[in-house]
């Protein structure tokens, strides 16, 4: 079973006098449907957008793997743990909150930073909190989530180029830039397809495209 969720059907959250735009593939914060909690250990696919100057304040989390993808400009972030970084475009960051940790998120440079935040429930709670970032990582490797019984796929494709879903139970899959298909359904950038107990799906990109596709247990 293929399910698309369009780019516009996203709840649209964030702060405009803050400087910050949220788009939510999921139930979030205030935004509660109780048919869209999560895709297997998916549990949030948030859109940030931040002016330069805004960013989100130190905040907690636990029990929750935290993956983010910066699509533009360049996020700093710093956690309780005594880690602080610059992700930039093409890093993969990923924070282990375990059983807690609190940090904080920013745009301290001067152009607008977009980026995609994946949050996904761990197979055991608990633990100590850990941090890693993968800067520029390949579009041929993928970057294991162990923790969530996951792995996550980046596919940057050519026009008519395409690229074999993986054959798992549950594969996510979120357009970052560019158009694509998956069988019959078109895609564009901010869409996403829910896929269940599928094999020998492809993408196929009409132009450049840059796609994330998650590989998840059942």
């Amino acid at each position: 079973m293929i399910s698309v969720r369009r780019s516009g059907d996203r709840f649209r959250g964030g702060d405009e006098a803050a400087g910050i735009e949220s788009r939510h593939s999921f139930s979030f914060g205030t935004f509660y449907d109780p048919d869209n909690l999560r895709f297997g250990p998916v549990l949030a696919c948030n859109e940030e957008r931040l002016a330069p100057g805004a960013g989100f304040d130190e905040h907690p989390h636990s029990h929750t793997e935290i993956v983010t993808w910066v699509v533009e400009g360049e996020l700093t972030h710093r956690d309780s743990a005594g880690n602080a970084t610059v992700v930039r475009a093409g890093d993969v960051q990923h924070l282990s909150a375990a059983g807690g940790v609190r940090h904080v998120e920013r745009n301290d440079g001067d152009t607008p930073l977009t980026f995609l935040q994946m949050w996904l429930a761990p197979l055991e709670p608990g633990g100590e909190p850990s941090y890693t970032t993968v800067p520029g990582i390949a579009d041929s490797t993928p970057y294991a989530l162990p923790e969530a019984g996951a792995m996550l796929h980046v596919r940057r494709l050519g026009a008519d180029e395409r690229t074999a879903l993986p054959d798992s139970p549950r594969v996510y899959v979120h357009v970052v830039a560019g158009e694509v298909r998956i069988g019959d359904e078109a895609l564009s950038p901010g869409d996403s397809a829910r896929i269940t107990s599928e094999e020998g799906l492809e993408l196929v990109a009409g132009g450049p495209a840059e796609v994330l596709v998650w590989e998840l247990p059942d």
